[in-house]
């Protein structure tokens, strides 16, 4: 059930990506003959919580203005996001990432990012008049990875604290 607004609004920072998923459980990804594609990345599989909770969310990230791009931002929206904090790159694409969970219970990763549109979020991209409308700002670790997303992120942690908002931090 989607957020009515009167909730205090939670605003996720991060990635947005394809996972791809092996169609049966418990190969490796090399051993996986089909996979199939689900939305993927932190930041924003909390921001889809958030409303299913009945709180209400928001989302600020970079995906590619390309197809999966389009499609994240739309499952976005369908789960009650606000998705006013998006930014579309018309050179990078949006990041792929191959995921399965072996047998032995232990996950494998393969991630194209080379560079990918989260990657490249510059602080001038941000929607910070969001950012300050929220009572909590919910970040990941992805994004302080590489320049300029790190410069961003760190820009919109600065405002989240000076306005007092609360920080959440997720470290995986």
């Amino acid at each position: 059930m989607p957020a009515t607004g009167s909730s205090p609004l939670i605003v996720s920072f991060g990635e947005m990506l394809i996972d791809f998923v092996p169609d049966v459980a418990g190969v490796s990804l090399a051993e996986s003959t089909g996979f199939l594609k689900a939305p993927g990345g932190a930041p924003a599989n909390v921001a889809c919580a958030i409303p299913r909770l009945g709180g209400s969310a928001a989302f600020i990230g970079k995906v590619g203005d390309d197809e999966f791009g389009q499609m994240l931002v739309d499952i976005l929206k369908q789960n009650g996001v606000n998705s006013e904090g998006v930014s579309f790159d018309k050179e990078a694409r949006t990041a792929l990432a191959f995921v399965t969970l072996k047998t032995n219970g232990e996950r494998e990763f393969m991630f194209y990012r080379n560079p990918s549109a989260d990657m490249l979020l510059k602080e001038s991209e941000l929607n910070m008049g969001l950012i300050k409308k929220a009572k909590i700002f919910h970040y990941g670790s992805i994004s302080l990875i590489s320049e300029p997303c790190r410069s961003a992120h760190m820009a919109a942690m600065k405002v989240a604290k000076e306005t007092g908002i609360l920080l959440s931090y997720d470290p995986c």
